[in-house]
């Protein structure tokens, strides 16, 4: 049996995010959610950097212009915010991109904008 990449690290993530998304719930901008998060995953000790600067490369150069994932947690795990109906396509898209132009393995998509539940995707390369 083939174990998760970064479980307990993502089980983590999320889970603080589904105690921002049950104390506030939907219907905030992402501001609130990213620093709701922040404050939480504080909390929890969880090591993160918010709008960290990531490097892309392009055939092993890399470009001036940087990358800024809303989370960028325990070194190896880039975290985006939504708020929207529900993911899309264009997000997984634009994650993966992202996780291959920086050479992470792991990705979450956190949707806080959802009325029913907190809805969360991972992603790994």
């Amino acid at each position: 049996m083939t174990e998760l990449v970064l479980k307990q690290e993502v089980y983590e993530i999320v889970g603080a995010a589904m105690e921002v998304y049950y104390r506030l719930g939907s219907g905030f901008l992402e501001p609130i959610y990213q620093e709701a998060i922040e404050i939480e995953l504080n909390r929890r000790s969880i090591p993160f950097e918010a709008r960290k600067k990531l490097t892309i490369s392009y055939k092993g150069q890399p470009l001036r212009k940087k990358y800024i994932p809303d989370l960028f947690c325990y070194n190896q795990i880039i975290a985006e915010l939504k708020v929207c109906e529900r993911l899309e396509s264009r997000q997984a898209a634009q994650l993966i991109n992202y996780l291959k132009a920086t050479s992470c393995r792991v990705g979450l998509l956190v949707n806080f904008g959802s009325s029913i539940k907190l809805e969360w995707k991972r992603y790994v390369l």
